[in-house]
């Protein structure tokens, strides 16, 4: 496995800045750790994990055409590469690197919209994605903290936290993160 998890670093690597694969390696690394401490598979916290943002500095108009191509939700064409690049970078991972499973396909394609029903392995790199070592924000070591704990209120925190963002900056929300925040807030 850790031979097949080299070759895809290689290609990540090479589809991202400096910054961004550093980023890519902590959330690697965060994964593991609330893999082991949640009963998740490691080896598919780690695919998972090293492929989340192989789409992110893709060509928006490319990605928009994956989208039509692969007949993904249509209203994926309305946004930008911030919430296109998890769909997307889930097709890659079945195309160009042969990955069937869809727990790992659904946490690429869903780590920064989050949905209703999120498996363990979904919430674990959503979460991983905004707690890893390279993240610096206001409120970020209690997120940690609490992913320490309880992966249902990091769970529930991080989306809370992504919202309360997207108001601040009078940004859009997509409307899986309004659902998904509304199915956490159900689950009290």
């Amino acid at each position: 496995f850790m031979e097949r998890e080299q070759e895809i670093l290689q290609v990540v690597k090479e589809k991202m800045p400096e910054k961004r694969y550093i980023h890519t390696l902590g959330v690697r690394d965060t994964a593991v750790l609330l893999a082991k401490r949640y009963g998740v598979d490691t080896d598919a916290a780690i695919t998972a994990a090293i492929i989340h943002d192989i789409a992110k500095y893709a060509d928006v108009q490319w990605m928009r055409q994956v989208v039509r191509d692969h007949e993904l939700n249509p209203t994926l064409l309305q946004w930008g590469s911030e919430i296109l690049h998890g769909p997307v970078g889930a097709v890659i991972a079945k195309e160009q690197f042969g990955i069937e499973d869809e727990d790992i396909l659904n946490a690429i394609r869903y780590h920064t919209t989050g949905r209703v029903n999120m498996s363990k392995l979904e919430k674990i790199i959503y979460v991983a994605d905004m707690i890893e070592p390279n993240r610096q924000f206001e409120g970020v070591e209690r997120l940690r903290k609490l992913a320490e704990e309880n992966l249902d209120k990091a769970m529930k925190a991080c989306v809370k936290h992504t919202i309360s963002f997207l108001v601040a900056t009078e940004q859009c929300i997509y409307p899986l993160s309004i659902e998904c925040y509304n199915d956490l807030m159900r689950e009290e």
